[in-house]
Parts: structure tokens; C-alpha cells; sequence
């Protein structure tokens, strides 16, 4: 299937939009027709830049208030269709979109709008072109698309097509069995959408909400299964209307626009083996096993107080890089890599981050296959020069210009820890508790959260957790949780619209989105949180109203509660699991840590997220400079 996206969808000037699709390395563009009339030029001049990036204008769009009109408005909708024509000539564009009436003037009936789809595909041809009917959700007489297939199909005229929506469709839960028995031939366009699931009027979920495929929370894998039976390989589209999108980077929105039709064209091909010839089969998402390391960049000042936290957390220099400034700090199967040299990518990263989190490598069941999949999915790949006899582990560019690193056993990468770094632990290495990383929060731009989404389910064997939302005494956090089934890969994407926020305030510190908290796991809190203490480390103070309240909502002994007040300890539960959650005082540039136990819990302590962040304000505050 040829693939295309609407102009419609991108931030920016009808120019620089037509510059993504083209970065994005789509096939087509349909023109909508705003864009066009605050385009500083003619339409031939929108040809030759359109085709001079070597894409294709499939559609012009839309058409409103057409169908079903008396007179003598029918007239007029007529005269008007014959100038968007002649606009079609000049820009090289052979298909008007044409969505159904909701002028309170339009009539009804199937027959009357039938017969004026004929008049108009007689006039479309005679200019060479086609014009294609779309149901939209909202219509005032059609908004079902097994109408709008009535009337083309009544119209009975081979310039005459219908176009398939994947939003109309699935929003209003429309059974798909009637799209199998459409003539594939008679399907002119398919534009794709995803959405949340909301409850509100079609118009505005429409407007506002509409995201890419693998997004949003619709059918659209069934969508795609009743679209395949009809035997179509036509032209799919992009049609989103998204604040965040027009708010985001042109070029960046297209990639994700392109990277989603290509993850559904495949997962097409997965269930039905209906492999498209311009699109070869992706490699397989990677299924992945854990962190294998967290990577710290740092000056030398940054690390000398990074390593002194990670040692009172109970972590032991367990390596020493045979080449860099590099040093591998190990409890159980966490592995930290404090970066201090004074070259290379972690180097670059610290002079723009100061100490933050630059890479995270995740344990996969194929690295180089993984890096295939990515770059198939417009991923970027990242290589640096390496040591004689030093592993080249595989990367890709992750959120906030950070890397992820892929590490397999099959390839032998797993190996790193022997080849690249010399042994620097002793005998009495006892630790802390800490035996694995629970999960890993990375804070974001609001318009970027949809990106990153797409970007993991997209390249990883993980499932999607449902928004939360999280109150902050600066505003209003959205949450989502992605995890592999087991639970071995846990990362938590965070996003405000307000700049008041503590994720918002750490974008700022930072430069840039990026990892705010890494959460480390124990099987003993109590006994953690204990060796913590003793070891220098300033957990977070947690007010005494929550711990009263504990008392109440919580059948907790009174001895239980006073155990976790005195540690600094949260808690909560689900049926018979519990969650127990302790954190460290927030360190320079944001960053903190936070010590997990899980007993057969699966969230992540949502209804205690409020009380961490308002006392992460406070001490914030508290802590701050005077305002001069």
C-alpha cells in the first residue's frame, strides 16, 4: 500500500510540513485545503515543491456540505466543486475528498444524495479526476459508512469512490463485517486514526484527540483485518487532528505518523501473511529481560557525589574500564556505570545535562536484530569509536538525545563486564537488600509522550498501562506505565502541561526530557531503608497526616503503621498484594531514587504519588535560594 499523511496533521507552513512528509519518506501528501490558502504562492508553485521532494499529491480535502442540498444552494455546492477542480489541475491532484453534509439546510435520503455523487463523479471525469464520499461521524443524515458505500454504490459511477476512516468507524463501535464485502476497487482512500477512549461528542474527540495508530486505545488491528479481506492495496493515510501534535515538531510528528503505518502494515502481515512489496517484514519486537545497566554521565565533581550516594545505597565498585574514565557500580543484578571521560558521547551529554542518566541497556533476546527492527522504524542508530578489543554494543538514540543499548546472550554481548572492564571487587561486598531495577520514570514534554509511546510498544515486546492522573501542587501530571507481561521491564512516561510541576521543573534543570527516578527493588524494606540510614542516606520525609490516615483506611496493626513512619515508608494495596515505597532526597539536576518492595503488587503506588510529590515540593522550597 502506498503510504501518505495529511498536511493537516503537522505543526508549521504548508513548506515546512511538505518537508517532514518528505524527511519522513512518505509517498504521498494530501493537501488540506487550509494549508493551501495560507500558502505564499500559486498552486503549480505548491506542485513543483510538493513533487520536487518527490511526493505525490493523492488528495484534496475537504468538501464540505455537499450532498443533499435544495436549491438554490445545490447549485451554488456545484459551482463551487468545479473551482476546487480547477485548484486540483494546478496542483496535480486527481482525488477530492468529499465528507458527508451538516449544513441544517442539507435533506435526506439515499436516493437524493446518490444522484448528486452522480452529477458530480460526470463532472470529475470529464477533468480526468474522481471524487471519493466519506461518512463522518458526526453527519446529519449519513454518518455511518455503510450509507456512504450505499450511496456511492447507488451513484453507480466509476469516478465515484467511498473513503474509509478508521476514526468514524471505530468510534461509534460500527461492525466492521460490511467493510469484507466492498469491491476493493470502489475503496478510492483509507485514512487511518487512533483515539483515546473518551466519552464525548464525536466532533470534539475527533478535533482535538485523534493520535496514530498504536496510540490511542481503538480496534484498529481489526480494522486493518476487515480492510485486508477486501483485497485492497491502495493508498492509506494519516488524517489526525491533535493539539499535542500541532504544538510538537513537524518533523519529528511525521516520523511517528510513518513509524505507525509501518508497525500496522506489519502486524497486518503477521496475522495474515499479507506482505506488502514495498515493505519488507520487520524483525520481531524484541523481547527483553531487564536493565542491564544504567549509565550515568558526570564531570568529576558530579562524580565523586554520585558515587558516594550509590555507596551509601549499598552499592561496591565492582569495575574499573581497561580504557576510560569509567567505573561499574553492582548490587544483586543492578548495574550502575558512572561515566567520567573526557571524550566521547557520556562527555558531550554531561556539558548539556550536567549529572543525569545519558543511557539505559536492556537485556534482549536478539541486540542486533533489535537495532534492524529500529531502523526499519525510522529509529536512529548510534555508533562511537571503541577500544581495540572493546565491545561495540548496539544503540539507538533514546528520549532527550540519550542512547539505549541493546545486550543479548546469543551474541555474546552479555560478556561486557569481563571484556571491557577490569575486576575491582572484594570479598565483603554485603550491599543493602537491593537485587534488581523495578522500573525506570523518564519525565517529558507534553507533546512528546505520544512519541515515546509509539517509540518502545513499537520496538519492544510490551504492553500499555491506562493514563493516570497524578495531582501535583503544581499542576496536573499524566502518567503511563509500559511493562513487559512478566514484569521484568518496567518504564513509567510523565508529562504536564502545567511549568509548575516537578517533572516540568526538572525538564528545566536538566535541558531537556530525560530519567527522574530510577526505582531499585528489595525483598526487605524495612531492613533496607535501616542500612540506608546507617549508611548516611537522607530518605524523604513523609508527613505525619499520612500516616494517620494509614491507620484509618488500612487494616495495618498500629505497630506496622509506627515501623513505616519511623523509615519513611509508603504503602498500599490491592486485594492481598502490597507496595511498600521509600525515596531518597531529590540530588542535584532533579534526580532521585526510590526503593521498592513489591508482594505480588502490579501498579506502582499511584494513590501515594500525591503525598511523595507535595513533600518533594516542600523540602524544594524549603531548600530554594530567597528571590532577591
Amino acid at each position: 500500500m502506498r503510504r501518505a499523511i495529511a498536511t493537516v496533521c503537522l505543526s508549521g507552513t504548508l513548506s515546512e510540513k511538505i518537508e517532514a512528509i518528505a524527511a519522513a519518506q512518505f509517498n504521498g501528501v494530501e493537501i488540506f485545503e487550509n494549508d493551501l490558502l495560507s500558502f505564499n504562492g500559486t498552486p503549480a508553485e505548491a506542485r513543483r515543491m510538493i513533487e520536487g521532494l518527490g511526493l505525490e499529491t493523492i488528495t484534496f480535502q475537504p468538501f464540505r456540505d455537499f450532498e443533499g442540498m435544495p436549491e438554490p444552494q445545490r447549485s451554488k455546492v456545484f459551482a463551487r466543486a468545479e473551482r476546487k477542480f480547477d485548484v486540483m489541475e494546478e496542483l496535480g491532484c486527481d482525488l477530492l475528498m468529499v465528507c458527508s453534509n451538516v449544513s441544517p439546510d442539507s435533506l435526506g435520503g439515499i436516493e437524493r444524495a446518490a444522484a448528486d455523487f452522480h452529477e458530480l463523479g460526470e463532472r470529475a471525469a470529464k477533468r480526468g479526476m474522481r471524487v471519493a464520499f466519506e461518512a463522518l461521524s458526526w453527519g446529519r443524515h449519513i454518518h455511518d459508512y455503510r450509507d456512504a458505500w450505499e450511496v456511492v454504490r447507488r451513484a453507480n459511477h466509476p469516478a465515484v469512490g467511498l473513503v474509509l476512516d478508521s476514526f468514524h468507524v471505530l468510534a461509534r463501535g460500527t461492525d466492521l463485517s460490511a467493510i469484507r464485502s466492498i469491491p476493493a476497487d470502489r475503496i478510492f482512500l483509507v485514512q487511518m486514526a487512533d483515539a483515546p477512549k473518551l466519552d464525548m461528542d464525536y466532533l470534539s474527540w475527533s478535533r482535538h484527540y485523534r493520535c496514530f495508530p498504536g496510540q490511542g486505545d481503538l480496534p484498529i488491528d481489526d480494522f486493518m483485518l476487515a480492510l485486508n479481506a477486501t483485497g485492497f492495496d491502495g493508498l492509506l493515510s494519516l488524517e489526525i487532528f491533535n493539539d499535542r501534535f500541532r504544538a510538537g515538531s513537524a518533523r519529528s510528528v511525521a516520523v511517528d505518523g510513518h513509524r505507525s503505518l509501518i508497525v500496522t502494515l506489519d502486524e497486518l502481515r503477521r496475522r495474515t501473511g499479507a506482505a506488502s512489496p514495498d515493505l519488507p517484514a520487520l524483525r520481531p519486537k524484541a523481547a527483553c529481560s531487564g536493565v542491564e545497566f544504567v549509565e550515568f554521565a558526570v564531570d568529576e565533581r558530579g562524580a565523586v557525589d554520585l558515587e558516594r550516594t550509590l555507596s551509601g545505597l549499598g552499592f561496591r565498585k565492582a569495575g574499573i574500564h581497561r580504557s576510560k574514565a569509567v567505573t561499574r557500580w553492582r548490587q544483586g543484578d543492578i548495574n550502575i556505570v558512572v561515566n567520567a571521560d573526557k571524550e566521547g558521547f557520556a562527555h558531550s551529554f554531561n556539558i548539556t545535562h550536567g549529572t543525569s542518566v545519558c543511557a539505559l541497556a536492556l537485556r534482549v533476546d536478539d541486540a542486533p536484530g533489535t537495532v534492524e527492527r529500529a531502523v526499519t522504524l525510522l529509529d536512529q542508530p548510534f555508533q562511537q569509536p571503541v577500544g581495540p578489543g572493546e565491545m561495540n554494543i548496539p544503540a539507538v538514540r533514546g528520549l532527550g538525545g540519550s542512547l539505549l543499548y541493546f545486550v543479548d546472550h546469543k551474541t555474546g554481548l552479555d560478556r561486557l563486564w569481563d571484556v571491557d572492564f577490569q575486576s575491582a571487587e572484594g570479598d565483603d561486598f554485603t550491599g543493602a537488600g537491593l537485587n534488581s531495577v523495578d522500573h525506570v520514570s523518564q519525565s517529558m514534554h507534553y507533546d512528546e509522550m505520544l512519541t515515546w509511546l509509539l517509540f518502545y510498544t513499537s520496538l519492544l515486546d510490551v504492553r500499555k498501562t491506562p493514563v493516570q492522573t497524578v495531582i501535583d501542587p503544581g499542576g496536573v501530571v499524566q502518567s503511563q506505565a509500559i511493562e513487559t507481561q512478566d514484569g521484568s521491564l518496567r518504564l513509567i512516561l510523565n508529562a504536564s502541561q502545567s511549568q509548575r510541576t516537578l517533572s516540568s521543573r526538572f525538564l528545566s534543570d536538566l535541558f531537556g526530557s530525560g530519567v527522574q527516578h530510577i526505582a531499585l527493588a528489595t525483598g526487605n524494606i524495612l531492613a533496607t531503608v535501616e542500612r540506608l540510614k546507617a549508611n548516611g542516606i537522607d530518605l524523604l520525609p513523609i508527613p505525619e497526616n499520612y500516616y494517620d490516615d494509614l491507620e484509618v483506611r488500612t487494616d495495618l496493626s498500629v505497630e506496622d503503621v509506627e515501623r513505616l513512619r519511623a523509615s519513611n515508608i509508603l504503602y498500599d494495596k490491592e486485594g492481598a498484594a502490597e507496595y511498600f515505597q521509600a525515596y531518597t532526597r531529590t540530588m542535584e539536576g532533579g534526580f532521585f531514587f526510590e526503593i521498592v518492595e513489591r508482594r505480588s503488587y502490579q501498579g506502582y503506588g499511584a494513590v501515594n504519588a500525591p503525598i511523595r510529590l507535595a513533600s518533594q515540593t516542600h523540602l524544594t522550597s524549603v531548600t530554594a535560594p530567597p528571590e532577591l
